[in-house]
Formats: C-alpha cells, sequence, structure tokens
C-alpha cells in the first residue's frame, strides 16, 4: 500500500504562507482519496481538504476555502497544501492521509478521518498572531 511523508510545516506569522508537502510513491498505480486532516491540541482531529486521485475533485472544510488549496502533482508522486492567509487558529499537527477506491470518472472523496487507513507521520505548523 502507499505510503505517506509530510514535510514542509514551520512556524510563521498571521497572514504569512506555507505548503506543506504529501511524498506518496505510487500512488498513481491506483485511486485514491487524498485528505489533509489537522488537529491542534486538545481538539478532534479535522478534515481540512480532500481530493480524488482520479479526477482532481476537491474538498475543503469552510473556515479554509478561499485561502488553502489542495493539488497533486502526478510526476512527483507528490500532493500539497497550500496555505495562504494563516491564521493563529490555523495551529496544529497536519497530516496526510489515504483511502483507496475505485476507477470513477468522478468521485466526492469524504472528509472524516475514520474514513482513512493510511497515515503519515505528521508536520506542526504554528501561527503567531
Amino acid at each position: 500500500q502507499v505510503q505517506l511523508v509530510e514535510s514542509g510545516g514551520g512556524s510563521v506569522q498571521a497572514g504569512q504562507s506555507l505548503r506543506l508537502s504529501c511524498a506518496a510513491p505510487g500512488y498513481t498505480n491506483s485511486r485514491y482519496c487524498i485528505g489533509w486532516f489537522r488537529q491542534a491540541p486538545g481538539k478532534e482531529r479535522e478534515g481540512v481538504a480532500t481530493i480524488y486521485t482520479g479526477s482532481s475533485r476537491t474538498y475543503y472544510v469552510d473556515s479554509v476555502k478561499g485561502r488553502f488549496t489542495i493539488s497533486q502533482d502526478v510526476a512527483k508522486n507528490t500532493l500539497y497544501l497550500q496555505m495562504n492567509s494563516l491564521k493563529p487558529e490555523d495551529t496544529g499537527m497536519y497530516y496526510c492521509a489515504a483511502r483507496k477506491t475505485g476507477y470513477y470518472s468522478d468521485y466526492q472523496c469524504p472528509a472524516r478521518s475514520l474514513d482513512y487507513p493510511i497515515w503519515g507521520q505528521g508536520t506542526q505548523v504554528t501561527v503567531s498572531s
């Protein structure tokens, strides 16, 4: 099964940007839902954005719409989460997760963490005001 390795986290000021990467060697051999999730201390893990690798159909949680963009680079076997206009409430550990799917012309990926069996180790994002 695909293995996921996140990178790109860090500490930034509010209003700045970060780009998270999720290396997923071999993911293009099948079809997956890839999700970015985040978890702040004392809070539940939250689905931030998802992408179906077959059609690149995306989903965003309301709090990041217009600021975050999930994308994939098939040639590099890597998925990204571009985060702009960061806010202190975006602080947390960010995880990349995968769920193998069938081959569909289009598919809306779920945004619940329990729907994803494959997880990376996470990368920390800290946004200060």
